[in-house]
């Protein structure tokens, strides 16, 4: 991946005009010939791009009819935020993902074992096959059911990616992704222990 810098004016939108710009060092996170470029941010900075944001975001793509508790998919919302935060790739620690969902060990272990089940998810004895602790993964079938179920449609996210480059849709998802993983490492950290094992 090309990594290209170069310096950028910053100018707070949010602070008087006279306020002096600062510059900053910025770098592209793609090798579309430098086009997209991110730099620092403050928290505030932040927060307020994503309030500002995701509104227009779910304006635009969200599901325009009510989901029912079941779907045909057979998901209640609790089962559909399991497979939320399931991977086709990354085995899910059982143990991280009840602290993640703030939910009892014992009722993840229910959950997960009627997901199995039906097919949605499998289950890894081992993490690369050392001995350590099971995880959990998202099968196709999961992975469907998530998009299909998702508070954000399918089609209507695809077209509205479209309208962006190549590069852009990759600053995109990456961008989404550590917000995402912001998401659980706050969640995992506020979230109290719960006890009971997760078989």
């Amino acid at each position: 991946m090309q990594k290209c810098e170069r310096s950028v004016i910053h100018q707070n939108s949010l602070t008087p005009s006279h306020s002096p710009p600062t510059t900053r060092r910025s770098f592209a996170l793609t090798n579309d010939r430098c086009r997209s470029y991110l730099g620092p941010m403050t928290i505030d900075a932040a927060v307020t791009t994503v309030q500002l944001t995701y509104p227009q975001v779910y304006h635009a793509c969200h599901t325009r009819h009510q989901r029912k508790r079941t779907t045909e998919h057979a998901l209640s919302a609790r089962d559909a935020a399991i497979l939320a935060h399931c991977s086709v790739e990354s085995p899910m620690p059982p143990a991280k993902l009840a602290r993640h969902l703030s939910i009892a060990r014992s009722t993840l272990s229910e959950a997960v074992k009627k997901l199995t089940q039906a097919g949605y998810v499998r289950r890894l004895a081992q993490l690369d096959g050392d001995g350590r602790q099971s995880g959990i993964l998202l099968t196709a079938k999961g992975l469907h059911a998530v998009r299909e179920t998702s508070v954000l449609e399918s089609a209507r996210l695809a077209a509205v990616l479209a309208e962006a480059s190549a590069s852009d849709r990759a600053a995109i998802a990456l961008g989404l992704s550590k917000l995402a993983e912001a998401c659980r490492r706050y969640a995992e950290r506020s979230s109290p222990r719960v006890g009971g094992s997760v078989s």
